[in-house]
Formats: structure tokens, C-alpha cells, sequence
């Protein structure tokens, strides 16, 4: 009889109520360095803004919101169409808005 060597795993996790209702991010920056990737995401709005959020984890852990990010985004634009914009190192993001991020 063949064993399940990955079992099915219930974790409770705790979501803190600040957490719970979200943040708006319309910036985020990301670095890294060899152990770890750090994305601090902000909102911006006229000439000032807040950071919201800052995530550090492992180069590991971020392949892997990587890979997820791009599974959501393809899926979303099959659903509902392709995203227009410009990314930043596309040559057409020169806007004074891309300098922001947004």
C-alpha cells in the first residue's frame, strides 16, 4: 500500500484586526540582499504618503509569490482582459506618474 508522504496539514492562523481590513498600496519598492527580499509597499497621494506594509522573506518564499502573482494575473486577464499600462523598464514608461509607480 503506498504511503501519503504529504499529508494533509490544518494550520490555524491568527489574523490581527489591523491586518484583517487590508491596506491600499498604490507604490511599492522591493530589495533584496543574499538572504532575503524586502518589498515595502506605500500610498501616495499628491506630494506625500505612508507605508502600509513591509514584507521581508526569503529568496525561496519569493519565487515563490512570484510565481503566484503571475498564475493570478494571467488568470485575471483571461477573465476579464488584458491589463493596460506600462511597465517600469518598458522604453514608453517615461511619464512624470511612472516615476512614482503608478
Amino acid at each position: 500500500m503506498a504511503e501519503n508522504k504529504n499529508p494533509e496539514q490544518n494550520i490555524n492562523i491568527k489574523i490581527e484586526d489591523g491586518i484583517l481590513k487590508g491596506a491600499y498600496s498604490n507604490l511599492m519598492f522591493a530589495a533584496h540582499n543574499k538572504e532575503e527580499f524586502v518589498l515595502d509597499f506605500m500610498s501616495v497621494f499628491g506630494p506625500q504618503g505612508i507605508e502600509v506594509a513591509k514584507i521581508i522573506t526569503s529568496p525561496g518564499h519569493f519565487k515563490r509569490i512570484v510565481a503566484a502573482l503571475n498564475d493570478n494575473l494571467k488568470r485575471y486577464e483571461e477573465s476579464f482582459g488584458k491589463i493596460e499600462g506600462n511597465l517600469p523598464n518598458s522604453p514608453a514608461a517615461t511619464s512624470e506618474s511612472s516615476k512614482f509607480g503608478f
